[in-house]
Parts: structure tokens; C-alpha cells; sequence
């Protein structure tokens, strides 16, 4: 195979899909905040939020700090 045809392969890879080349885990999370409005004072609330990896390779969440 020529040095061509080799380059031309790998430029039309590219195109059609360089980011599935390079597996990478993805994050993605629809909602990042949530506005509880006015709360009495001793109440107990809770929020769920949704995270969902939407990426090639496995997603590890190894440490969650709240804020």
C-alpha cells in the first residue's frame, strides 16, 4: 500500500470519526442546580439530581465533595 494511499485512510478516519477514536469517559448531568425557594426554618428537603455517563469508556466518580 502506497504512502498515499495510507494517508488518505487516516484523513477520512478522521473525518468521519476522530473522537471515537480515543475512548474518554463522559459526565453529563441535565440539571446542576435547583432553587428550593423560600424554606421554613427546620425543615427537612431533599433534591435528587441525575447524573448519567454518556461516554466511551467506563465513568469512575471516586470522591464528591458537597458544596
Amino acid at each position: 500500500m502506497s504512502t498515499f494511499v495510507k494517508t488518505v485512510s487516516l484523513v477520512s478516519l478522521l473525518m468521519l470519526g476522530g473522537t471515537s477514536l480515543i475512548a474518554a469517559p463522559r459526565l453529563t448531568m441535565p440539571e446542576t442546580e435547583f432553587n428550593f425557594g423560600f424554606v421554613p426554618q427546620n425543615s427537612r428537603i431533599s433534591h435528587y439530581f441525575w447524573l448519567y455517563s454518556t461516554g466511551d469508556d467506563s465513568l469512575k466518580i471516586l470522591k464528591v465533595v458537597p458544596g
